[in-house]
Order: C-alpha cells, then structure tokens, then sequence
C-alpha cells in the first residue's frame, strides 16, 4: 500500500469531505510501513475496505416548532465498521454537522473502539439541527422525528448510538423513549441513559476524568507529576468540565476554560467553588462563558481560543474539531507546553501535530486519549445485558484499567529507536491491527 496513491483516489471520490480526509490521511500514512508487512493485507485490499463506510443512512427530518411551522434538517448515520463488535458511537446535533464530519468521527470511533479492548465496532450520526434556543418541547418533538427514520436501522445487537455535541441526557431520553416505542422492546439500544432507566454512573464523568488518567500514565513515563501544573483546557461542555473536575482533584490549576463565543483566563487556577458555578451555568442554566467571566470578574476573549493566551504545562483541547493550528502550536511550545492531551476528535491540524511531534513532547491523539467516554458506554451495554447496575467506585476502577491498557498499548507500538513514544503511530496501529485481522478472519463482505 502506498498512502500517497491511496490519498489521490479517496480525494477524487470524495473530493468534497475534507475533515474525513484529513482524518484518513493521518491514519494511513502512520501505519504505512506497517501496514506492508502483512502482503495478504494488501492482497485483500483491506486498507481501502477499512476506510469506506460500510453504508451511510441519510434522511430529512421534518419536525414543528412551538409556533406551529414546519422545520426541516438532514439527519445522518454512517456505520463505519462492525468486525469486532456492534456499531457504536455518538449522535451529534449541531448547526456545523455535514456528512464529512461524521464520516471522520465514525473513521476515528472504529479505531478508538478497538483500542478500548471492548466488542465495539464505530458508528456515527446526527443533524444539522442545534438544540441551542430550542425549548424542551421542540427538541423533544425533533428527537422523535430523527428516531423515527432510524430505528430500524439501530439495536442493542446492530447499532447503539449515545451522546455527543447537542446531545445529553435529555436528548438521549427523547430518543430511547421513541425507539422503544417503535421497537417495542427494552434494550440497551442507546448509551448516555438516565440512570433509572439503565444509564450507567459515571457516564458524564467518563470521557474527562479518562483523558486525564490517560495523562498521568503519559506523565508517569517521564516522572512528572501533575500537583501544581498549569494546564488550558478548552470547552465547557461535559468533556471539558469534568477534564477539569478530575485536574482541580488532583491539584492542577485549570488556567482556561472557552466555548463557542470567546475564553476565559484563570490565571489563579479555578477553585472548586468557581468550577461549581461554572457547571451550574453551563449544565442546568445552559448559559455562556461570558457570564461565567463577567460573574467571576475574569479577563474574557471574545472569539479567542485559549492556546496563545493562557500561559500553561499542559493542553487539554475538549471543544471541537482543528481548534489548534500550527500557529497555536508553536505558541504553546514557545511557552513550555510540555504535553497535550486531546478530550475532543482530532482538535489538532495536521500541521501541529507535526510541531508538537517534532518537538518530542507528550502528545495523545484524541482516539486513544478521549476514549474514555465510549469506554464507559461499552461498560452501560455490558450491565444492560447482564440487567445489572454498577457502583460508580467500581466503573471508575474499570475505566481506569482501560485507560491504562490503551496506554499500553500505544507505547507498544509507539515507541521509537531513541525511546520516544509516538502516541499517533501508537494509536493508530494497535487500533488498526485489531480491526484488520478481524475482517480478514471474516472474509470479504
């Protein structure tokens, strides 16, 4: 296999997908020489196989508002990949959704899942509809439309979509309440539930708490620890606030925090006391950043990301998609950044991860680092079937032996000639080698 060639061909097909590209494109040209040890691989044209959908499930979604018109969004599910277990992934609603972007989350959700070491294969969904503004009645009546063309498509045993961007617990609700009508049956078919309908605890908790056990294990390799390093985060959805939960425990200083509109700089490190302020805005008021700031007397950025502003050891990036380019890469550098650890999918541009690997820090790529929050929803379909239900002390166990053999795992195959472990390299293969001696026990289909 040649990346390059492969790369031309992908672009001609789909020349108009650019996030799915950049996002292929990272993982083939890393398992490349990998990928050539194994002549039947390429015989079975397994590379071009794993990065094609098995199918994308488009639809339009026509739902009333409360003054009685009728909206119409797109609504989408790509399941990438099943060979080792039931697609699973997110459902994201939000304004920017188009199909590349869920085909690169899904592209990623496979070999995110594989690395988790659970029978997950990688799924992603969702619309172009933002729950932003929306009363509790529209987005319920919008879930229901969305659910109504998908759920023949979705099962605890096919399909078991959960939360993302736009989407919590009460999105979630709305869903399984509509799949199980449809369906007429209960099962675990979505993850992210309310914990008295078969959620599992620690869900919220798990993609920000797991970054952050992924971190100390990258800090553990070179002896460093974590009291008193100054560390930006952004976002203030549930990955970002928790990251920062998890930090403040552990006695860090979260310098940061950001959404859509603008940054916060704490300079001082966020208290407990602010942190729960923050969560109280920002979950149960649904409110921005800037009136965190303004309420707090702190310095606000209005349309700034945090990475050339808060002066930190550490960048937790948790909001979207390329926040980080190369310019905030070297700023971060030049101020000593001495890891970063990625909460959300692919946060980084190409360009700086190549600034933050050539400059020989700890950098973990989002599949390995965020997988935490899928973890745990591996772990809700687990107590579903068996119809049990977990202790949080005993998830967090769980959850924290993942993250380590995900660790594991990318340092394995990770670790260069001098001793640097190449965390994208590491991630990329362990989760890629799983997926592909799976198709390839189970034949072309």
């Amino acid at each position: 296999m040649k990346a390059t060639e492969l790369m031309d061909s992908l672009r001609r097909r789909f020349p108009n997908e650019p996030e799915y590209l950049q996002a292929v494109e990272e993982v083939v040209t890393s398992i490349e020489d990998v990928y050539n040890e194994y002549p039947a691989f390429e015989r079975y044209n397994l590379i071009e196989r794993l990065c094609m959908p098995d199918r994308v499930i488009s639809f339009r979604v026509s739902w009333t508002d409360d003054q009685g018109r009728v909206r119409n969004n797109m609504g989408y599910r790509v399941q990438h990949n099943n060979a080792i277990g039931p697609y699973k992934g997110g459902i994201r609603f939000h304004s920017s959704v188009n199909l590349s972007i869920l085909k690169f989350l899904a592209f990623e959700q496979t070999f995110k899942n594989s690395l988790t070491t659970l029978a997950m294969g990688g799924a992603k969904g969702g619309s172009d509809f933002s729950p932003r503004g929306k009363s509790d009645m529209e987005v319920m009546r919008f879930c229901q439309a969305f659910v109504n063309e998908l759920w023949r498509n979705i099962g605890a045993d096919t399909d078991v979509p959960a939360g993302d961007i736009g989407v919590g617990a009460r999105e979630v609700g709305f869903m399984f309440g509509w799949y199980k009508k449809m369906a007429r049956e209960f099962t675990g078919t979505f993850t992210g539930k309310g914990i008295s309908f078969g959620g599992s605890l620690m869900r919220p908790e798990a993609t920000g708490y797991g970054n952050v056990y992924f971190l100390l294990n990258m800090l553990a390799t070179r002896g460093i620890a974590i009291e008193g390093k100054r560390v930006a985060v952004s976002g203030s959805g549930n990955v970002a606030l928790y990251t920062a939960d998890k930090l403040i425990t552990l006695g860090a200083k979260v310098v940061s925090m950001s959404d859509s509109d603008g940054t916060v700089l704490l300079p001082e490190g966020m208290t407990r006391e602010q942190w729960d302020r923050l969560f109280e805005l920002k979950i149960a008021m649904r409110g921005r950043v800037s009136e965190f700031a303004e309420a707090e007397g702190l310095e606000y950025l209005p349309g700034e990301r945090p990475w050339k502003h808060a002066a930190c050891d550490i960048a937790m990036p948790s909001a979207t998609q390329n926040e980080i380019d190369g310019d905030d890469a070297r700023a971060l550098l030049a101020q000593g950044c001495l890891a970063v650890s990625e909460g959300a999918n692919m946060p980084s541009t190409p360009e700086a991860v190549r600034e933050f690997l050539a400059a020989r820090i700890l950098y973990a790529p989002g599949k390995a680092a965020n997988a935490g929050g899928v973890s745990v929803s591996g772990l809700e379909m687990a107590q579903n079937s068996q119809k049990l239900s977990w202790t949080a002390e005993e998830v967090d166990n769980r959850l924290r032996d993942i993250m380590a053999d995900i660790h594991g795992q990318c340092v394995e195959y990770g670790r260069q000639p001098d001793g640097y472990v190449n965390y994208v390299k590491g991630a990329n293969t362990a989760g890629f080698m799983k997926v592909a001696k799976a198709m390839m026990a189970q034949g072309i289909y």
